[in-house]
């Protein structure tokens, strides 16, 4: 088996390195737990808006709810960012993963791969919509308004089983689903691009995804959209119901028995069809 190259950084920097490009700092590193938390702690020591880490393998990635994510050797995409909105109200952070899903599909686009979004931070690809990346956008108490978005995309096939979601939902990657290249230089190099593009109409709207222009679109892409589902709670409750909006805030608006209401955290389950 052939060994996957290695995540280029000076490509990177000479594509998306200020003053040319939009990131103040572009880092790549072999192997650390968690590039989130790596980010976290540049925060609280002074780093700069727009400061990114990618790492070639995670020991401890982890996605929301503190569930395990895979990251091993040369197989994905693994990045934070940490971007310092200073336009956008500590109560508007939350819909930044909505954004990064979108930048995620850009990407797939380009690829040629079919991919949707599992509300409110999955992408979903192929047929059997199996699961092909996930978004982590995690608050920094840093006296500002800080925010550290993680992204983890599968781009080669895993070499290892990987434990299925919530609602058994499988893995895949952006090989297995045939996209035109998996150098992993060039899918990082367009991704931060996207992310740039849909984060910058975001902070301009102060994180209001409608003002933003970004809400129509989400909708287009948003699979939970007009589904039955399950909704399971923190403490261990599950709620069945039909989603049918999302709210400008990011939220999930759900009819439950004729009853509509919004729901800002949970995870989501998508219900087969009826046969």
């Amino acid at each position: 088996m052939t060994t996957p190259q290695k995540i280029d950084a000076e490509r990177l920097r000479s594509r998306l390195l200020a003053p040319a490009g939009p990131y103040a700092a572009i880092d790549v590193v072999s192997r650390t737990g968690s590039t989130n938390a790596d980010l976290r702690v540049r925060a609280a020591e002074g780093a700069s808006d727009r400061t990114v880490l990618l790492a070639e393998e995670q020991t401890a990635g982890v996605g929301r709810r503190g569930r395990t994510w895979a990251s091993p050797a040369g197989s994905g995409v693994y990045l934070s960012v940490l971007l310092r909105p200073a336009e956008v109200p500590p109560a508007s952070l939350g819909s930044l993963a909505m954004v990064a899903g979108l930048a995620l599909t850009d990407v797939a686009a380009e690829l040629g791969v079919d991919a949707v979004l599992k509300w409110p931070n999955d992408m979903l690809a192929g047929p059997d919509r199996a699961k092909c990346a996930g978004v982590l956008a995690e608050a920094v108490s840093t006296g500002d308004s800080a925010v550290v978005c993680g992204i983890g995309l599968n781009v080669l096939p895993l070499r290892e089983p990987v434990s299925p979601g919530p609602g058994g939902q499988p893995a895949t990657s952006l090989a297995d689903q045939g996209a035109r290249t998996t150098d992993r230089t060039e899918v990082a190099a367009s991704l931060l691009a996207a992310l740039h593009e849909r984060e910058l109409a975001w902070r301009r709207a102060r994180g209001d995804l409608e003002m933003a222009g970004l809400l129509d679109t989400y909708r287009e892409r948003c699979a939970t959209l007009g589904r039955e589902v399950r909704l399971e709670i923190t403490g261990g409750r599950s709620r069945y119901c039909r989603v049918v909006d999302i709210h400008p805030t990011g939220a999930l608006v759900v009819d439950e028995d004729g009853f509509w209401s919004t729901v800002f955290a949970a995870d989501v389950v998508h219900l087969r069809p009826a046969s």
